[in-house]
């Protein structure tokens, strides 16, 4: 197969005269951006419940989950950045070659699903951060980030290094307003750090949202778009340089997964130094918390809270708009235009908002769904990552293969034990 890279040649340049050996005073710069792109998936606004209901409900306790989660983000995110660079096709492109056809389509028709759920939510994320933060009706918001997102998008016509820039900034935003939200907040950083490291539990009710944490780790989507983002985006031509790109790439990993893992935590140790402290330990919606924030630390905590949700929620729609093409283009070479793919999205999530579904609840039950798509992109990811024929020089090593087997079974697990939940079977 003929490699070239993707459109974005400057940075695509500068990132192979740096695998030839080139000297550069920061050497990493043109290799970030892809992991940043994947951690949006990652603060997203699903995130926003499930960290506001732990934080609010147990305090500081769960911290230690954040942080195990985090991990194992960071893991799987490599592997499928290096299913990429190893292979030169993303992983719907491998299923799609190594799989029968059936199985195949049945692989594209789950993605499929789990896609369009993810970016409904998404989408209905962003709209609920307008909604909050200038008082729009909640419809209107929904067409305002209609109009906002296909800004985004129009950016890929400019390469990827525009839309990577884009993304992060939204990443760095979203930083600096829980950055912000902890300073007012003045939690305890003593008892912060010691639950970010020892595991503890409070009651039934603490281990069912820890599981919900841990369950919701690995996004299936960003599975699939982690590997596109570096199949040609910096071509390597020899083995060396490979391992020397496949270096870079774990740096970025681990710096973008590290951010995305401390805004998480800064969500969680906000609802406790606000709600849990007060004895607000019912909050049970992101529309409830904004609320709630007003009378406890003012309009401007409030307003920061609104802006980040509204970050979270165009940066995430947009790559889960992404994420969308690469499944549909990968398992049966079918393209469509990326404005089309994002008015597709865009009609679901207006029917929702106009025959008056709650958005809140809407975010949970796309949580739900996309558990169902966790072992479609999990197991293929590590089963082709351990193969030698496929990955050659960057096939995994074999302890890498077996954390990553325990990972992907735990993290089935957990998905299934909160599905059952769920559905109320348990």
């Amino acid at each position: 197969m003929i490699r070239t890279p993707a459109r974005g040649t400057s940075t695509a340049g500068a990132g192979e005269r740096v695998l030839r050996g080139e000297k550069r005073r920061l050497p990493i710069l043109p290799f970030l951006g892809p992991s940043f792109i994947a951690c949006v998936a990652y603060i997203d606004p699903g995130n926003f419940a499930t960290n506001i209901a732990g934080g609010s409900k147990f305090g500081y306790t769960l911290l230690w989950v954040i942080v195990a989660s985090n991990l194992m983000a960071m893991l799987i995110q490599t592997l499928s950045a290096k299913l990429g660079i190893a292979t030169g096709r993303n992983l719907p492109e491998v299923c799609r070659d190594r799989f029968r056809r059936p199985v195949t389509i049945g692989l594209w028709l789950q993605a499929e699903a789990i896609a369009i759920a993810t970016d409904l939510a998404e989408f209905l994320g962003a709209a609920l951060g307008f909604k909050l933060l200038f008082g729009l009706d909640l419809f209107v918001a929904a067409l305002v980030t209609a109009v906002a997102a296909f800004g985004l998008l129009a950016l890929q016509r400019y390469g990827f290094r525009p839309f990577e820039a884009a993304i992060a900034m939204f990443v760095f935003g979203i930083g600096l307003c829980y950055l912000i939200e902890i300073f007012i907040a003045h939690p305890p950083l003593g008892e912060v750090a010691r639950h970010a490291v020892v595991p503890g539990f409070k009651g039934e009710e603490s281990v069912l949202i820890s599981v919900g944490i841990l369950g919701a780790t690995v996004m299936p989507h960003v599975i699939y778009l982690h590997s596109a983002l570096t199949q040609n985006r910096i071509v390597p031509r020899t083995t060396a340089e490979a391992k020397r790109l496949m270096r870079y790439t774990r740096i970025d990993v681990v710096i973008a997964m590290t951010f995305a893992g401390l805004i998480n935590m800064a969500m969680l140790v906000m609802a406790a130094s606000v709600f849990f402290k007060s004895g607000l330990t019912d909050i049970d919606s992101i529309e409830g918390a904004h609320r709630t924030l007003v009378p406890v630390l003012g309009g401007a905590a409030s307003a920061i809270f609104g802006l980040s949700l509204l970050a979270s929620g165009l940066s995430s729609s947009t790559v889960g708009t992404l994420a969308g093409q690469v499944i549909m283009q990968g398992f049966v070479r079918r393209q469509i235009p990326i404005w089309l793919r994002r008015a597709i999205t865009i009609i679901p999530a207006l029917i929702v908002i106009g025959v008056g579904i709650d958005a809140t609840r809407t975010l949970v039950i796309s949580q739900v769904v996309l558990s169902f798509g966790i072992p479609f992109a999990l197991v293929p990811l590590v089963r082709f990552t351990a193969d030698r024929t496929l990955m050659g020089e960057l096939v995994n090593h074999r302890v890498t293969t077996v954390v990553a087997c325990a990972v992907a079974v735990l993290i089935i697990c957990l998905n299934g034990f909160l599905l059952v939940q769920t559905f109320g079977l348990a």
